[in-house]
């Protein structure tokens, strides 16, 4: 089995040990940083699969970091995951908006990091980006290229905004998007897509799934995710 090289940038002791030692009793290996300085050097000098990153930092802070690496050609495809505080939601936006994949607030469970890390790992590993490809989840199947989706097989009906905002939230589960993200990647045609108008999208959306409606999950204060199914198992 191939060990990932984890980069943990970490000021509290206590959390990054308990982060090592879980992420290495899963077999990882993981390169720990204490401030900023360290943790940017680091992910700029060598390759690393994933970065945890706290925002929270002596001298150079988390959102610095995360826009150093997503503007250099060299480590902007880096994925992050952003170790938060409670009450960080603004952070956490910006963090997403410049480029970060995902967040865990503290105290978190080292399952749930793990879990988190995994998800990550396997959707960069799937190539998600291929906007042509079909997606299946459960009872829901999207085919972009017949601009087709079928709920428990039946067809519905969807405007251009709606399925686009669907084949968005859907390629990439798991991964939070702010409401800028959504309204800078769907580009609406039939509807003026904004901040405010992308939360009535999603409730007509919604509506139009049925039961299957619940896998858009609101991330309050940042914006949305798309319930990934095997995420929720391990958790």
């Amino acid at each position: 089995m191939p060990r990932e090289n984890i980069l943990l940038v970490e000021d509290d002791d206590d959390i990054s040990e308990l982060v090592r030692y879980n992420l290495e009793k899963e077999g990882y290996h993981v390169t720990a940083a204490a401030n900023g300085e360290e943790g940017l050097k680091a992910a700029q000098a060598d390759r690393f699969n994933v970065l945890l990153l706290d925002l929270m930092l002596p001298g150079i802070d988390g959102l610095s970091i995360c826009r150093a690496l997503k503007s250099d050609p060299k480590t902007s495809k880096l994925p992050i995951i952003m170790l938060t505080a409670k009450g960080e939601e603004a952070d956490i936006v910006a963090g997403l908006e410049l480029g970060a994949d995902d967040y865990i607030t503290k105290p978190f469970s080292p399952r749930v990091l793990v879990a988190r890390l995994r998800a990550l790992l396997r959707r960069k590993s799937q190539a998600v980006s291929d906007s042509e490809a079909s997606i299946k989840i459960g009872d829901l199947s999207i085919h972009p290229g017949r601009r087709e989706v079928l709920v428990k097989g039946k067809a519905i009906d969807l405007t251009f905004t709606e399925f686009q905002l669907l084949q968005y939230l859907a390629g990439r589960p798991g991964w939070v998007f702010t409401r800028y993200q959504i309204v800078n990647a769907i580009k609406g045609e039939d509807y003026p897509v904004t901040d405010r108008s992308v939360d009535v999208q999603i409730v007509g959306l919604r509506k139009k799934l049925g039961s299957l409606g619940s896998l858009i999950e609101t991330i309050r204060g940042v914006g949305y995710r798309f319930t990934d199914p095997d995420l929720v198992d391990e958790e």
